[in-house]
């Protein structure tokens, strides 16, 4: 198999008709892959995905292989693999429509994935606003069943595979692996402390990975394409390709599969450019919890070591654009809002910080803010990064760390002419 850079590969069923019915799979190479893992080894299976270098899709990009070789070889005691399909993070929007055209993909991946871990039972925990995806899952689920490809004996392999589909109660925090895993237990979604890690005491503490959408529905390809094909796309340390989720001021917002290592520009290009002609102000690499970027970050090579080299994170790849007609300290503002609203409560950095972050916002956006506020923010901001439990409070600050380094003027400028205009000095003059 050869790759063009824009042949779809995880999106080329996305369009034909029922896409989600089996028939349809198994017409377009469906379970082909499956057959082919279950005729090799486990031990095969996890170095083929290290040799392809796949990277978590879920934001932290960690490698998928070397996650997988952390679950012991003996199994003592049951081995869970949970796919993590919680999108909360805001721009995001790339796994439900996953799901909702191809959801064999994930299905046939979860299958390849557990027998390479030696694991028998499957989690699929799926935000629980996204009702559409939740029951095309399970109607796929019950397909797989009927056709063998899930249950006893799989394809007269010997390896038996039972796959759960379970809805979340819409809690972003369920999206840090442990809160999902609490959250799948029956418990309030809250971060675990670490170690130990889930590979030794995860689910029921038993040995457990935790795997996002996208990275599992990319195994089949990998298995059918061999490890070299798939280092054909994307860049040396972030090889593959990845489905980036455009929304915003752009002409055709939407899903768009592209090698790691596409820029802003080129994007922009395949969406139709920015929208009405206005120019483009400000973006997210990979959701609000990565630091944003702006009209220079155009060439910036979208993947996990360029992002990162520019300042900000990969991410989930969701781009939000926005243009020049946007208040940066009002888009700030409302993302804020969100992280308050969605921190668990578990740590005082956390659960204060972003109540106090989110009244001073509101207070500037107001028009009753001063300039020693900006100062308190990043003051804020850095009590918060490094200090709470898990990641949400360091997302928090992302935003406004970020768009204070790159639109200071526009907070000085919001707090100055709010002060120009107070009811006091309009009276003392």
């Amino acid at each position: 198999m050869t790759a063009d850079p824009l042949t779809p590969v995880l999106t080329k069923r996305w369009l034909s008709p029922q896409s989600w019915r089996l028939a349809t799979y198994e017409k377009l190479e469906g379970y082909t892959a499956l057959r082919k893992a279950l005729s090799g080894t486990p031990e095969q299976l996890v170095e083929l995905v290290k040799a392809a270098g796949l990277r978590g899709r879920g934001g932290a990009g960690f490698p998928a292989g070397v996650k997988w070789s952390f679950m012991p070889p003996n199994e003592d005691k049951p081995h869970y693999l949970v796919i993590n399909a919680d999108e909360g993070e805001p721009g995001t929007c790339k796994d439900i429509p996953l799901m909702m055209a191809d959801p064999h993909s994930l299905i046939e991946g979860c299958v390849i994935a557990s027998y390479a871990m030696r694991s028998h039972r499957c989690f699929i925990y799926v935000r629980g606003e996204a009702l559409h995806p939740i029951r095309r899952l399970n109607a796929a689920v019950r397909e797989a069943y009927k056709a063998g490809y899930l249950g006893k004996n799989i394809l007269g392999s010997g390896f038996d595979l039972d796959i759960t589909v379970h809805a979340g109660a819409g809690a972003y925090i369920c999206g840090e692996e442990t809160a999902l895993l609490d959250s799948l237990e029956g418990r309030r979604g809250q971060p675990r402390l670490k170690p130990p890690f889930p590979a030794a005491a995860g689910l029921y503490a038993a040995p457990t990975t935790v795997n996002n959408v996208e990275t599992i529905a990319s195994v089949p390809y990998i298995v059918n394409g061999g490890a070299d094909w798939f280092r054909q796309m994307g860049t040396e340390k972030s090889p593959g390709p990845k489905i980036y989720s455009i929304s915003g001021h752009v002409e055709k917002p939407g899903q768009y599969e592209a090698p790691l290592g596409t820029t802003l520009r080129q994007l922009l290009e395949m969406a139709g450019g920015m929208k009405d002609g206005i120019p483009l102000k400000f973006w997210t690499p990979g959701g609000s919890s990565t630091p944003l970027f702006t009209a220079e970050h155009l060439d910036v090579p979208l993947d996990f070591e360029g992002a990162a080299a520019a300042g900000s994170m990969l991410g989930t790849t969701a781009v939000q654009v926005f243009n020049e007609t946007v208040s940066v300290p009002w888009a700030v503002m409302k993302w804020t809002q969100f992280y308050e609203h969605e921190s668990c409560g578990k740590c005082t950095p956390c659960r204060e910080g972003t109540y106090w972050l989110a009244q001073i916002l509101e207070r500037m956006v107001d028009g009753h803010g001063t300039t020693e506020d900006i100062d308190t923010l990043l003051d804020i901001c850095d009590n918060i990064l490094g200090r709470s439990f898990c990641a949400l409070g360091d997302g928090a600050t992302s935003p406004i760390t970020s768009a204070i380094k790159y639109f200071r003027d526009e907070f000085v400028e919001l707090c100055e002419k709010n002060r120009a205009y107070s009811p006091e000095l309009v009276g003392a003059s």
